[in-house]
């Protein structure tokens, strides 16, 4: 069983800027492909992003490509979503997500993860 904890959640205003974090223990997240899931109030799940496993491949949701950025560290052993030109619309309750690595190949698709984690909130409003 994989668990996954999600950092770095806050409220900021439209335009700043917030780095999420992914992390595990015990596991090599190089191992599994990552995504970035969102969920709004009222919302469907998003997923705004995800990353093959060792970094091959990254994909971007169309309503954030350009301001957002997937990252790993496998120093680290964590995967980060930067987050830059925030807008109301990115608020959410947002969720890493893993699925057994598949070499260069990760979905869009948030039901095609199998480990989730918590949450971290990002709330965006002047």
């Amino acid at each position: 069983q994989l668990s996954l904890w999600e950092s770095g959640g806050a409220s900021v205003q439209p335009g700043g800027s917030l780095r999420l974090s992914c992390a595990t223990f015990g596991v090599t997240l190089d191992d599994y492909a990552i995504g970035w899931i969102r969920q709004a109030p009222g919302k469907e799940r998003e997923a705004v992003s995800c990353i093959s496993s060792r970094g091959g491949a990254t994909h971007y949701a169309d309503s954030v490509r350009g301001r957002f950025t997937i990252s790993r560290d496998s120093a680290l052993n964590a995967v980060y979503l930067q987050m830059d030109s925030l807008k109301p619309d990115d608020t959410a309750e947002y969720y890493c997500a893993a699925h057994v690595g598949q070499g260069a190949y990760c979905d869009m698709a948030p039901t095609w993860y199998e480990y989730w984690g918590q949450g971290t909130q990002v709330w965006v409003s002047s």
